[in-house]
């Protein structure tokens, strides 16, 4: 399939080409090849001219701004030209082209937009009978088309995990960044997951820990999670995972005005040590702006008392004890246990994370762990796809 290259470095199939351009008095009507018909209103075309007065070469950055154009700017002129590209000939005469590709992907008639949506990346819920998405190492740290279809997992899954890593310490840092650059927190760049006597943290000393997300105190929790197991001779200790898009997927549909409390209610998490200390006021479910889920973010041993009006804090209870009542389900529990030279990786604002208690004085249970943010990941897949 023929695709030409555009000023934002991807490239577009021909998916159909301009079979007829009407040159109107305030757009310019296209018919596609295949009949469908859509409209491109001339502010929209000259805002998205990528002529190198409006477009740097160099950066492919946009230079032009709509207000440095009349309002009023109309076309003199809309042909095909003889390569099949779009050319705009307006009556300032500035001359715009644009490639059919990257028309027609862009278009913004019902049917074109309703493509692009159903297109977009979905989330797939899962449950306790999630088939584990498991990769190996060796293989994504060598080959480009493994380490897509594993970040691919990550973004649309959630959970994954990667086997034979090595497990001297620091060997985590190598595979984190065939994604990005590492996040750093309070914790460290790499941070050890260990019991220790002056635990700054839950996750520091041998209990169980509840579902939770990590650092719902920071205004950005960290995007995505890693956990590489080093050493796991002790007892008990293993890894609890739920999806929680499908767990708010779950309360939105049996108890919808508990849903809609989680979303509008912000609670306080609350991170503090001897030297630092990170609060972060905002609801547990985040809805992004096409209305679905986006972030779950809960840590029930950081957040702070309630803070809600009167009338809200009985309905606010009873939302937060049925979300951690579908959380405790067996349904929706994958629970696995960690062995050396195995990770997890994971999204930290969707999958929520626990941990049996483990017993110490059975072993050594040693894990390193680093964050990296969910832009850099979809950055990753989007340039190894193009």
């Amino acid at each position: 399939m023929h695709t030409a290259a555009f000023a934002d470095y991807r490239s577009y199939p021909l998916i159909s080409a301009l079979a007829t351009v009407q040159a109107l008095p305030d757009q310019v009507l296209v018919q596609w090849a295949d009949g469908r018909w859509s409209p491109f209103h001339h502010p929209w075309l000259r805002d998205n001219c990528s002529c190198p007065q409006c477009v740097y070469p160099v950066t492919r950055e946009q230079v032009l701004e709509i207000l440095d154009v009349p309002e009023d700017l109309a076309c003199s002129r809309a042909q095909i030209d003889h390569q099949g590209c779009l050319q705009v000939i307006w009556q300032d005469g500035h001359q715009s082209r644009f490639d059919p590709g990257w028309l027609r992907a862009h278009a913004y008639d019902p049917q074109s937009r309703e493509e692009r949506r159903v297109a977009r990346a979905h989330s797939r819920l899962w449950d306790s009978s999630l088939q584990l998405p498991v990769f190996e190492y060796q293989a994504v740290m060598d080959d480009p088309q493994a380490l897509l279809q594993w970040l691919l997992a990550v973004r649309d899954i959630g959970l994954t995990q990667v086997r034979g890593a090595p497990t001297e310490p620091g060997a985590l840092a190598a595979i984190a960044r065939r994604i990005s650059f590492i996040r750093e927190s309070n914790f460290g760049v790499l941070f050890n997951v260990q019991s220790k006597a002056d635990a700054d943290s839950n996750a520091y000393t041998a209990f169980n820990l509840p579902l939770h997300s990590d650092l719902p105190t920071r205004e950005l929790q960290p995007g995505l999670q890693f956990l590489h197991c080093l050493v796991n001779d002790a007892e008990g200790g293993e890894s609890i995972f739920v999806d929680g898009f499908a767990i708010a997927d779950a309360l939105r549909r049996e108890d919808p005005e508990a849903f809609r409390t989680l979303c509008e209610i912000p609670v306080e998490f609350r991170n503090k040590d001897r030297h630092s200390d990170y609060r972060c006021l905002a609801p547990i479910i985040a809805l992004d702006a096409l209305g679905q889920v986006a972030e779950i973010r809960m840590a029930n041993f950081l957040r702070g008392p309630f803070d809600a009006a009167p009338e809200q804090m009985p309905r606010l209870y009873h939302a937060y004890r049925n979300l951690i009542a579908l959380t405790r389900q067996a349904r929706f529990r994958l629970v696995r246990r960690l062995e050396p030279g195995q990770l997890w990786c994971f999204d930290n604002r969707r999958t929520l994370h626990a941990r049996n208690a483990f017993d110490p004085a059975s072993g050594a249970r040693h894990f390193q762990g680093c964050y990296i943010d969910r832009d850099e990941l979809l950055s990753r897949i989007l340039v190894l796809q193009r």
